[in-house]
């Protein structure tokens, strides 16, 4: 069982270098856009936030991911194993197809799969799973209703200032709200493996609560060095620094033609619009990290940047590529769960 909770914190660490190519790619589309920042110098900017987020959030959001979707009493490392090939499985294909899927959605349905699959729905925690899928929809609602709000106000209180002034200063701004954007998402998408890995530490520790190894993988060299989720989950520093570190490094190895994506695909921005766009982005992604609620970058952000482009009229927003992009967020938890689900099943019949 060892094996399986190597090879399972090796692919925890793989997803979350491909949640930084595709998610966090969405914190400097908008800065780009706008050319506010060069890309080379938006993903030093973007990730350099991120990282900081380590040191100013709580581990809320981890806490939900290890104790507020599934059962822990039925959760094995053979059951995280399945969860986390399944999410790598299809993100890997999004981010090949340059899909702005949300990572977070494909690891959540990768952990529902498995257990409902293998022990059946009431070992899913249905309330947690709703709150989340509930912010599918409210997530990218919340940001066109704010996007387009802020960019109302800012055209009504800039309208007589000098066009070229003002973007310039906004492109200053920018680099505040897309510093405020990338903190948003290192709590919140910053903290999903690291929920499941300390879940998947528990789950090996029940049922080898004297075996050397686990004392190795929990604890640092003292006591000093846990941190604890706000249900009392303990978090080993090294898995916080080198989650954080992880996802850093996606976000600067990767991540460009989903950037084209949002940053082109959907709405050209001005850097008004760039600015509302993740000044939204920012403030919705925050508020639900502290309140310990999952939710997509890529979402928050495809919302702001329609509800801003939608200041311009219907008409500018390249609608065609948000109907792509809406559905693969559709497809996302429903396939992850089915691929997931139908491994475990195939991995006990082979194993057991």
């Amino acid at each position: 069982m060892l094996a399986v909770v190597i090879i399972s914190i090796v692919l925890a660490y793989g997803f979350t270098f491909l949640n930084g190519m595709n998610d966090a790619a969405n914190c400097i589309a908008s800065v780009i856009a706008t050319k506010a920042l060069s890309p080379r110098h938006a993903l030093i900017w973007a990730a350099f936030w991120q990282f900081a987020a380590a040191f100013i959030f709580p581990l809320t959001v981890a806490g939900t991911m290890g104790q507020g979707i599934i059962d822990q009493a039925v959760v094995t490392p053979h059951i995280i194993l399945c969860a986390l090939v399944g999410s790598v499985v299809w993100i890997f294909f999004c981010t090949k197809s340059g899909l702005p899927i949300s990572a977070s959605h494909a690891l959540i349905g990768g952990l529902v799969g498995p257990v409902w699959f293998g022990f059946g729905w009431d070992h899913v925690i249905s309330s947690g799973l709703f709150t989340i899928v509930a912010f599918i929809f409210l997530a990218p609602v919340i940001g066109i209703f704010m996007g387009f709000f802020l960019n109302c106000l800012i055209m009504l209180v800039f309208k007589k200032s000098n066009r070229l002034k003002s973007e310039n200063a906004f492109k200053r701004m920018q680099l505040v709200t897309s510093a405020a954007f990338s903190l948003g998402f290192g709590g919140n998408d910053g903290q999903k493996t690291i929920g499941v890995v300390a879940l998947l530490l528990s789950s090996y520790i029940a049922v080898n609560p004297d075996c050397a190894a686990a004392s190795l993988l929990t604890a640092g060299p003292d006591v000093s060095e846990k941190l604890f989720t706000p249900d009392g989950m303990y978090v080993p520093m090294w898995l916080l620094m080198s989650s954080y570190a992880t996802i850093v490094f996606g976000t600067i190895i990767g991540g460009r033609k989903v950037v084209r994506t949002l940053g082109d695909g959907i709405s050209k921005l001005t850097p008004p619009q760039g600015f509302c766009a993740e000044l939204s982005g920012a403030l919705t992604l925050i508020i639900t990290a502290l309140g310990g609620i999952p939710v997509s970058t890529t979402h928050t952000i495809t919302g702001s940047i329609i509800g801003t482009g939608l200041t311009r009229g219907a008409g500018t927003v390249k609608w065609a590529t948000t109907k792509n992009i809406v559905g693969a967020w559709v497809l996302t938890i429903p396939a992850t769960i089915i691929v997931s689900g139908f491994l475990y099943l195939a991995y006990c019949a082979v194993f057991f």
